[in-house]
Protein backbone atom coordinates (compact mmCIF):
# COMPACT_ATOMS: atom_id res chain seq x y z
CA UNK A 1 0.00 0.00 0.00
CA UNK A 2 3.39 2.38 0.07
CA UNK A 3 4.81 4.00 -2.81
CA UNK A 4 8.51 2.65 -2.68
CA UNK A 5 11.65 4.88 -3.29
CA UNK A 6 15.42 3.59 -2.19
CA UNK A 7 15.88 0.18 -0.17
CA UNK A 8 19.32 1.06 2.29
CA UNK A 9 21.24 -1.73 3.48
CA UNK A 10 24.18 -1.90 5.82
CA UNK A 11 27.39 -2.52 3.84
CA UNK A 12 27.68 -6.27 4.01
CA UNK A 13 30.98 -7.69 6.31
CA UNK A 14 29.63 -11.63 4.69
CA UNK A 15 26.85 -11.68 7.59
CA UNK A 16 23.22 -13.03 6.27
CA UNK A 17 24.23 -13.19 2.48
CA UNK A 18 20.60 -15.08 1.94
CA UNK A 19 18.88 -12.82 3.62
CA UNK A 20 20.46 -9.65 1.75
CA UNK A 21 20.40 -11.28 -1.55
CA UNK A 22 16.42 -11.80 -1.02
CA UNK A 23 16.00 -7.81 -0.04
CA UNK A 24 17.80 -7.30 -3.49
CA UNK A 25 15.46 -9.34 -5.47
CA UNK A 26 12.50 -7.97 -4.19
CA UNK A 27 13.62 -4.39 -4.64
CA UNK A 28 14.93 -5.24 -8.01
CA UNK A 29 11.78 -6.83 -9.04
CA UNK A 30 9.87 -3.62 -7.97
CA UNK A 31 12.28 -0.72 -9.30
CA UNK A 32 13.53 0.25 -6.27
CA UNK A 33 17.07 1.24 -6.10
CA UNK A 34 19.22 -0.66 -3.46
CA UNK A 35 22.37 1.38 -1.67
CA UNK A 36 24.69 0.25 0.37
CA UNK A 37 25.62 2.88 3.00
CA UNK A 38 27.75 2.59 6.35
CA UNK A 39 26.06 1.85 9.95
CA UNK A 40 26.08 5.49 10.61
CA UNK A 41 24.68 6.78 7.90
CA UNK A 42 21.52 4.00 8.66
CA UNK A 43 21.69 5.05 11.89
CA UNK A 44 20.92 8.58 10.95
CA UNK A 45 18.21 7.28 8.74
CA UNK A 46 16.14 6.19 11.22
CA UNK A 47 16.78 8.32 14.16
CA UNK A 48 19.08 5.94 16.27
CA UNK A 49 15.85 3.78 16.31
CA UNK A 50 17.21 -0.12 16.05
CA UNK A 51 17.06 -0.93 12.18
CA UNK A 52 18.84 -4.40 11.98
CA UNK A 53 20.83 -3.06 8.77
CA UNK A 54 18.17 -2.53 6.93
CA UNK A 55 15.94 0.82 5.75
CA UNK A 56 13.20 1.37 3.22
CA UNK A 57 12.15 4.46 2.16
CA UNK A 58 8.30 4.96 1.45
CA UNK A 59 5.40 6.90 1.35
CA UNK A 60 3.87 6.93 4.83
CA UNK A 61 0.61 5.18 5.93
CA UNK A 62 -2.40 7.26 7.07
CA UNK A 63 -5.28 6.45 9.13
CA UNK A 64 -8.70 5.67 6.72
CA UNK A 65 -11.91 7.33 7.91
CA UNK A 66 -14.72 5.87 9.53
CA UNK A 67 -16.82 6.44 6.27
CA UNK A 68 -14.20 3.75 4.66
CA UNK A 69 -14.97 1.75 7.09
CA UNK A 70 -18.61 1.12 6.80
CA UNK A 71 -19.28 -1.30 3.56
CA UNK A 72 -22.63 -1.59 2.33
CA UNK A 73 -22.70 -5.27 3.72
CA UNK A 74 -21.87 -4.00 7.59
CA UNK A 75 -25.00 -2.08 7.77
CA UNK A 76 -27.20 -5.09 8.40
CA UNK A 77 -23.82 -6.62 10.15
CA UNK A 78 -24.02 -10.16 11.39
CA UNK A 79 -23.42 -11.55 15.24
CA UNK A 80 -20.13 -12.61 14.82
CA UNK A 81 -18.36 -9.16 13.90
CA UNK A 82 -15.74 -7.89 16.57
CA UNK A 83 -14.02 -4.05 16.18
CA UNK A 84 -11.57 -3.11 17.99
CA UNK A 85 -11.70 0.67 19.58
CA UNK A 86 -8.69 2.61 21.05
CA UNK A 87 -8.67 5.21 22.65
CA UNK A 88 -5.62 7.35 23.13
CA UNK A 89 -3.45 4.64 22.79
CA UNK A 90 0.11 7.06 22.94
CA UNK A 91 2.98 4.82 22.86
CA UNK A 92 3.98 3.22 19.56
CA UNK A 93 4.86 0.17 20.95
CA UNK A 94 1.84 -0.58 22.19
CA UNK A 95 -0.20 0.81 19.04
CA UNK A 96 1.87 -1.76 17.20
CA UNK A 97 1.39 -5.11 19.19
CA UNK A 98 -2.44 -3.96 19.81
CA UNK A 99 -2.66 -4.35 15.49
CA UNK A 100 -0.33 -7.78 15.85
CA UNK A 101 -2.78 -9.14 18.14
CA UNK A 102 -6.08 -7.67 16.82
CA UNK A 103 -5.21 -9.27 13.16
CA UNK A 104 -3.96 -12.81 14.22
CA UNK A 105 -7.34 -13.81 16.53
CA UNK A 106 -9.47 -12.11 13.95
CA UNK A 107 -11.00 -8.74 14.97
CA UNK A 108 -12.66 -7.27 11.68
CA UNK A 109 -11.72 -3.25 12.12
CA UNK A 110 -9.59 -1.11 13.90
CA UNK A 111 -10.93 1.94 15.22
CA UNK A 112 -8.87 4.77 17.05
CA UNK A 113 -9.46 8.07 18.28
CA UNK A 114 -7.92 11.05 16.54
CA UNK A 115 -7.13 13.08 19.89
CA UNK A 116 -4.31 12.32 21.90
CA UNK A 117 -3.61 9.18 19.65
CA UNK A 118 0.07 7.70 18.37
CA UNK A 119 -0.18 7.97 14.73
CA UNK A 120 0.99 5.30 12.39
CA UNK A 121 5.04 5.55 12.49
CA UNK A 122 7.77 3.68 11.48
CA UNK A 123 7.75 2.07 14.94
CA UNK A 124 4.27 1.10 15.01
CA UNK A 125 4.90 -0.50 12.01
CA UNK A 126 8.20 -2.32 13.24
CA UNK A 127 6.17 -3.26 16.91
CA UNK A 128 3.34 -4.97 14.73
CA UNK A 129 5.53 -7.09 12.85
CA UNK A 130 4.30 -5.94 9.72
CA UNK A 131 0.63 -5.99 10.43
CA UNK A 132 0.81 -2.18 10.03
CA UNK A 133 1.10 -2.87 6.57
CA UNK A 134 -1.64 -5.05 5.24
CA UNK A 135 -4.16 -3.95 7.54
CA UNK A 136 -5.89 -0.89 6.94
CA UNK A 137 -6.84 1.31 10.64
CA UNK A 138 -9.32 3.48 10.38
CA UNK A 139 -9.95 6.89 12.83
CA UNK A 140 -12.40 8.85 14.38
CA UNK A 141 -12.29 12.52 15.97
CA UNK A 142 -15.35 12.26 17.85
CA UNK A 143 -15.73 8.40 19.71
CA UNK A 144 -18.30 9.03 21.71
CA UNK A 145 -20.92 9.71 18.99
CA UNK A 146 -19.44 6.63 17.08
CA UNK A 147 -20.33 4.81 19.74
CA UNK A 148 -23.23 5.95 20.32
CA UNK A 149 -24.24 5.42 16.35
CA UNK A 150 -23.33 1.92 16.68
CA UNK A 151 -25.40 1.02 19.55
CA UNK A 152 -28.61 2.37 17.67
CA UNK A 153 -27.71 0.22 14.77
CA UNK A 154 -27.72 -2.89 17.09
CA UNK A 155 -24.63 -3.38 18.18
CA UNK A 156 -23.09 -4.05 21.85
CA UNK A 157 -20.26 -1.63 23.34
CA UNK A 158 -18.45 -3.32 25.90
CA UNK A 159 -15.41 -1.72 27.56
CA UNK A 160 -12.40 -3.09 29.37
CA UNK A 161 -11.20 -2.09 33.43
CA UNK A 162 -8.46 -3.24 35.52
CA UNK A 163 -10.22 -2.34 38.91
CA UNK A 164 -13.71 -3.32 38.96
CA UNK A 165 -14.44 -1.29 42.02
CA UNK A 166 -13.52 1.91 40.52
CA UNK A 167 -16.44 1.38 38.15
CA UNK A 168 -19.90 2.86 39.06
CA UNK A 169 -23.01 2.87 36.83
CA UNK A 170 -21.57 -0.37 34.55
CA UNK A 171 -21.87 -3.60 35.34
CA UNK A 172 -18.48 -5.31 35.40
CA UNK A 173 -18.51 -9.00 34.11
CA UNK A 174 -14.62 -11.40 33.94
CA UNK A 175 -13.81 -11.95 30.76
CA UNK A 176 -14.17 -15.34 31.10
CA UNK A 177 -17.86 -15.39 32.28
CA UNK A 178 -18.43 -13.16 29.37
CA UNK A 179 -21.09 -14.54 26.46
CA UNK A 180 -21.94 -12.19 23.13
CA UNK A 181 -24.50 -12.59 20.31
CA UNK A 182 -24.59 -9.00 18.82
CA UNK A 183 -22.25 -7.82 16.86
CA UNK A 184 -19.42 -6.36 19.36
CA UNK A 185 -17.27 -3.27 19.87
CA UNK A 186 -14.42 -3.85 22.58
CA UNK A 187 -12.90 -0.47 23.99
CA UNK A 188 -9.29 -0.37 25.03
CA UNK A 189 -8.34 3.16 26.89
CA UNK A 190 -5.14 4.63 27.34
CA UNK A 191 -1.68 3.62 28.78
CA UNK A 192 -2.38 5.39 32.05
CA UNK A 193 -5.84 6.57 32.51
CA UNK A 194 -7.90 3.74 30.68
CA UNK A 195 -11.05 4.52 29.78
CA UNK A 196 -12.39 8.21 29.92
CA UNK A 197 -15.83 8.00 32.10
CA UNK A 198 -17.97 9.75 29.18
CA UNK A 199 -16.93 6.33 26.89
CA UNK A 200 -17.14 4.31 30.23
CA UNK A 201 -20.91 5.63 30.41
CA UNK A 202 -21.52 4.51 26.41
CA UNK A 203 -20.18 0.92 27.45
CA UNK A 204 -22.93 -1.91 28.01
CA UNK A 205 -20.78 -3.83 30.15
CA UNK A 206 -16.92 -3.59 31.62
CA UNK A 207 -15.12 -6.48 30.91
CA UNK A 208 -12.07 -7.33 33.73
CA UNK A 209 -9.24 -10.16 33.76
CA UNK A 210 -9.46 -12.03 36.89
CA UNK A 211 -5.97 -11.77 38.63
CA UNK A 212 -4.24 -15.22 39.82
CA UNK A 213 -3.22 -14.14 42.68
CA UNK A 214 -3.32 -11.69 45.80
CA UNK A 215 -1.62 -8.60 43.83
CA UNK A 216 0.93 -6.39 45.52
CA UNK A 217 -0.08 -2.32 45.31
CA UNK A 218 0.94 -0.52 42.16
CA UNK A 219 1.22 -4.54 40.47
CA UNK A 220 -2.76 -4.58 39.99
CA UNK A 221 -2.34 -4.71 35.72
CA UNK A 222 -1.36 -5.57 33.02
CA UNK A 223 0.52 -3.80 30.09
CA UNK A 224 -2.68 -2.62 27.55
CA UNK A 225 -1.22 -4.23 24.62
CA UNK A 226 -0.91 -8.17 26.96
CA UNK A 227 -4.48 -7.29 28.36
CA UNK A 228 -6.12 -6.65 25.20
CA UNK A 229 -4.57 -9.86 23.66
CA UNK A 230 -6.19 -12.06 26.53
CA UNK A 231 -9.80 -10.70 26.04
CA UNK A 232 -9.81 -10.51 22.34
CA UNK A 233 -8.00 -14.22 22.72
CA UNK A 234 -11.24 -15.27 25.23
CA UNK A 235 -13.66 -13.22 22.45
CA UNK A 236 -12.84 -14.23 19.24
CA UNK A 237 -12.80 -18.01 20.06
CA UNK A 238 -16.48 -17.67 20.43
CA UNK A 239 -16.40 -16.02 16.99
CA UNK A 240 -14.85 -19.25 15.76
CA UNK A 241 -17.36 -21.52 17.68
CA UNK A 242 -20.39 -19.55 16.05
Amino acid sequence: RRDLFRLFLKQNRGSQPLVRSEFVLQATARGVPVLEVSRRELDALCRGQVHQGVCLEATPLRFKSLEEAEKPELKNPSRELVWLVLEQIQDPMNLGALLRSAYFLGVDRVVTSQRNSCPLTPTVSKASSGTMEVFDVYSTDDLQSFLKAKTAEGWEVVGTVSRPEEVENVPVTSCLEFQWEKPLIVVIGSEGEGLSLETQLLCHRMLAIPPGRALHPGIESLNVSVATGILLHSICSQKQRH
